[in-house]
């Protein structure tokens, strides 16, 4: 037998003959493949340039040869000749069994996996040693994008059984290479200042201790070149240009230093609008939706937010693919630029089919309760956000999201796809804390928002306090109507010690139960009706120890109406709620009115009316302002007193910050040379009417600026109680200005504020730090 082997690419068009019956011409009789381990024969015979029955030489050699290497399949490939069996002999590459990382902490497993995948290589796959070289550049490639220029990789190539190898890959990520200064050349018309200002990347301020804003990539840089186009294009320079960008790295390979080359060019005015195109709704309604500020700097956003307008309100008609097309003619000599807005609507489309996927745990109709949308009627892209909106604000919704997807063979119907990914809708918690007003705090609870995935919400909890005692069960229906009216039951018991929670000394049994009625008016305005009913002890405390023990006021008022009282309640309340958040909201408002009656027929009968707003305005995409007060005034119907129990009290970090919890009052001798927010003992006996108002100033924490759970703020805190609204005097509202921080961290909220009381008088109980925190565990 004679054979002509080819040793890899470099050999390839290289024959030895071996014998004159290798040299000849023959016909094809069989074709034999040898070393095969992995690959099927029938495989490897179709890359066979040849087949059974074909007349072979040796000319054809190297092209069978080359089919095969170029499957990437084998490392070794040779050709013989037995008779008129032409036998192919390879040697297979090994394929890769896993590939493991060490030592990245950077990036995931999962992103190194993706950069290797995009050069041929992963688990299964057929391990070519030449991608070696690659696979070191990839990686290196994705470390310098995240400015670790120290780098080091080492490659290690493990061989196992069955002609299959691991690749074990060992990272050193080294230092990451910090910026230590943005220089800008070529701009004239803004300071450094203002351009690096809404930069990503940078140097950090002195007091940014935490702050990521030095740490290089390329993601981010590229971000802040957009800003800065942005910032150019908004101010009217339509030719500006970004030159160039360098990135200069220190000898150390731990400094890097930006500079950003631009040419500015000349600004343009925009002097006029106009609209073209097909006007499926009036022209002078589209005209109104263009806000542009004719005479001044082009601004590129106000004609795309414009455009964008107008497309949402074609949208709302049925039109889901109009498109708007702002087109600006530019007059290079004056330098001015007038845009018109093409209008495109394209066809006007129904909704055909609503599809739900991803509810594992959730009946269908939970979630398509929560729709505006509806099928078979038109596409309404306002409807469609809604309906995303009110899916994600499910409890037990993790996100939620739509696509539209055409109908095939129409040109009037789309599908909604809408996928929602769940979360754990239950939760058993046990919960110690510490507060300045309430002491130790020990909690548990088992709460269920989407109880046997009906959407309905179980909880019951059990938490102690130094101040409170309290057991409760509620078991809420969101969707009791079809037209979203909720209906909840609630049962409760709580002991109240008011003399640790800083007021008269004296304590209360409560136990009762409640029917919750929500009824909607709107998308943001809600009705809550709650009849119930409470049974109130109250248990005084004697004089012990040289220990004063309850005050006259209330053993006089105990003396007349009893030590115990059933109370038939009933509370209504309106809410508008607007806030773009229920935690960290930027802007929105929320208002609340609420009354809470006793009922005639009730051992005690009297009546509360409170008010609480915001509103809050976004100064910038991390700065907001809040304004906030409220006012509560209750009484007794007829002869009847609003209950000492029952009274309003000021004071404490939910309240105004810099007094203490409770302690605030009218100091005025009102009531027989004593304060009549006072009782006997001099500890604070609140008042029948309450006011608060704050302001306060939103702000990221300077320390942990990239931290979305962590939000500081300044304020000012003013408010006070007053026995009688004839008491109220402006002149008697406390006040305290100071700094407060809350962190919703993993085991709950945790909030502090640092206040000084700017007019407070003696006999005022300040405090200017306070906290209140909590854990789970």
């Amino acid at each position: 037998m004679a054979r002509q082997s080819l040793k890899g690419w470099a050999l390839l068009g290289l024959v030895t003959l071996a014998g004159p019956a290798w040299g000849q011409a023959y016909q094809i009789e069989d074709i034999e493949i040898e070393g095969l381990e992995r690959i099927t024969a029938g495989t490897a015979l179709s890359y066979l340039p040849v087949e059974v029955g074909d007349t072979f030489d040796d000319s054809q050699t190297p092209e069978v040869i080359r089919e095969l290497f170029r499957t990437g399949f084998f490392d070794d490939v040779e050709l013989a000749r037995r008779g008129d069996v032409l036998v192919v002999i390879v040697s297979e590459r090994p394929a890769i069994n896993e590939i493991r990382f060490s030592g990245n902490n950077d990036i995931p497993d999962e992103a190194l996996e993706e950069a290797l995948e995009s050069v041929g290589l992963r688990s299964g796959r057929v391990f070519n040693r030449t991608l070696l070289e690659r696979i070191e550049n990839e990686i290196r490639e994705q470390y310098f994008a995240r400015g670790r220029y120290n780098v080091r990789i080492d490659v290690d190539i493990v061989d196992l059984a069955r002609n299959r190898v691991d690749v074990d890959i060992d990272i050193t990520e080294g230092p990451q290479a910090k910026i230590r200064g943005v220089n800008l050349v070529g701009n004239q018309a803004f300071d450094d200042g203002d351009l690096k200002g809404d930069f990503e990347s940078g140097v950090p301020r002195w007091w940014q201790f935490f702050s990521s804003r030095d740490d290089y990539s390329r993601e981010k840089l590229s971000g802040d070149l957009e800003t800065l186009r942005s910032h150019y294009l908004d101010s009217g320079f339509l030719e500006f240009d970004v030159d160039s960008t360098q990135v200069t790295l220190s000898p150390n390979r731990e400094d890097l230093f930006i500079t950003i080359n631009v040419d500015e060019g000349e600004p343009y005015t925009l002097t006029g609008t106009s609209l073209a195109g097909d006007f499926v709704i009036p022209e002078e309604e589209l005209e109104s939706l263009i806000e542009v500020d004719l005479g001044a700097p082009f601004s590129r956003s106000q004609v795309t937010e414009s455009a964008e307008r107008m497309a949402e309100r074609l949208e709302r008609e049925g039109y889901a693919f109009a498109n708007v097309n702002p087109v600006p003619d530019v007059d290079e000599d004056n330098r001015e630029v007038t845009v018109t807005f093409f209008v495109d609507p394209g066809p006007r489309v129904y909704v055909r089919r609503i599809n739900i996927s991803g509810n594992e745990n959730t009946q269908e109709s939970v979630y398509r309760r929560e729709l505006r949308q509806m099928e078979s009627s038109w596409y309404n892209g306002a409807l469609i956000e809604r309906s995303r909106i009110r899916l994600q604000r499910l409890p037990f919704v993790a996100s939620a999201n739509v696509e539209t997807r055409r109908v095939p063979g129409s040109d009037d119907e789309v599908d909604l796809d809408i996928s929602v990914t769940e979360r754990q809708s239950g939760a058993l918690s046990i919960g110690a804390g510490y507060s300045q007003n309430q002491g130790l705090l020990l909690s548990g609870s088992i709460s269920q928002d989407n109880f046997l995935g009906t959407g309905n919400r179980f909880s019951t909890e059990i938490s102690t306090s130094d101040v409170n005692r309290v057991f409760r069960m509620d078991l809420t229906n969101p969707h009791y109507t079809p037209a979203g009216a909720s209906r909840g039951f609630s049962v409760f018991y709580r002991e109240v010690d008011a003399e640790a929670a800083n007021i008269s000394r004296y304590s209360t049994d409560r136990y009762g139960f409640n029917v919750t009625y929500g009824i909607p008016l709107s998308e943001v305005d809600r009705v809550r009706i709650r009849p119930g009913f409470e049974h109130i002890e109250v248990n005084t405390v004697d004089h012990t120890g040289g220990r004063t023990g309850t005050p006259e006021e209330i053993r006089d008022e105990l003396d007349e109406f009893g030590d115990t009282a059933n109370l038939v309640k009933l509370e209504t309340s309106y809410i508008h709620d607007t806030r773009d958040s229920t935690t960290f909201a930027s802007e929105g408002r929320r208002h609340r009115i609420g009354m809470e009656l006793a009922i005639p027929g009730s051992d005690r009968e009297f009546y509360k009316l409170t008010y609480s707003g915001e509103e809050l305005f976004r100064l910038s995409e991390r700065f907001s302002f809040s304004v906030s007060g409220g006012i509560g005034y209750g009484d007794g119907f007829g002869s009847d007193e609003l209950p000492f129990f029952e009274r309003f009290f000021a004071g404490g970090i939910q309240s105004v910050r810099g007094y203490e919890a409770n302690r605030l009052g009218d100091l005025r001798p009102l009531r027989n040379g004593q304060p009549a927010t006072r009782d006997s003992n001099d500890d604070p006996y609140g008042g029948r009417l309450r006011t608060t108002v704050s302001g306060e100033l939103f702000f990221p924490a300077p320390f942990a600026a990239d931290n979305d759970a962590i939000r500081m703020s300044t304020f000012v805190d003013a408010g006070n109680v007053f026995n009688e609204p004839g008491d109220f005097d402006v002149g008697e509202l406390r006040a305290a200005a100071g700094l407060a921080l809350t962190w919703f961290s993993p085991v709950g909220p945790l909030s502090f504020s640092v206040a000084e009381p700017l007019n407070d008088e003696p006999g005022d109980d300040t405090q200017s730090f306070q906290f209140q925190l909590g854990a789970g565990f």
